[in-house]
């Protein structure tokens, strides 16, 4: 026969470990998000670096590419597009360029998130290289240059959802990193 002690203390202890479970899957909740977001082109996130090869030959069908740049209230920096959209044939390689520039009078490093709209589309908007995969510090006053180089993937024509696109947004803001990590 069990007592009523035993009862509540085996009640909570099944409530600790849910607990501690649900605090578990919060901490995994936000990477286990992106990586399924990379994996999918769901949400209009890109795969982080183009899996595919770039096709041989672009095809005839060209979309026009937008380019949408903003920097977080808590970054000192000015980001922007050289250009503020381009012309890209589906399957051509292509490149763009975008400037930051250090407002502060010390060193600052950031790191710059992305999107695709509409969202059918981030899967096949595929970056062959980009700033936005590392981390980039500028010096005070310093200028940067920044290229990005990527295509549309021909399986775009095979998307019922997504072959009558005619535009796609390419979108990234910068955050400052949190100087606060441990130094390895």
């Amino acid at each position: 026969m069990t007592t009523l002690a035993q009862k509540n203390g085996r009640t909570a202890a099944m409530a600790a470990l849910a607990v501690i479970m649900m605090v578990g899957l919060a901490f995994a909740a936000v990477p286990l998000y992106r990586v399924f977001c990379q994996v999918t082109g769901f949400g209009g996130t890109t795969m982080k670096v183009s899996e595919s090869e770039v096709p041989k030959q672009a095809l005839g069908r060209v979309l026009s590419i937008r380019f949408d740049s903003n920097t977080s209230s808590a970054l000192p920096w000015q980001f922007h597009a050289e250009k503020a959209t381009d012309k890209a044939a589906i399957g051509a390689r292509k490149m763009a360029f975008f400037v930051a520039k250090n407002l502060s009078d010390k060193p600052v490093t950031g790191t710059a998130t992305f999107n695709v709209t509409p969202l059918q589309a981030g899967q096949y908007f595929s970056k062959v290289q980009c700033f936005c995969f590392t981390e980039q510090t500028l010096q005070p006053g310093q200028e940067m240059r920044m290229p990005v180089v990527y295509f549309v993937d021909p399986k775009i024509m095979d998307d019922p959802d997504a072959s009558k696109i005619s535009e796609i947004t390419l979108s990234y803001t910068f955050y400052p990193v949190d100087d606060t990590k441990p130094q390895s």
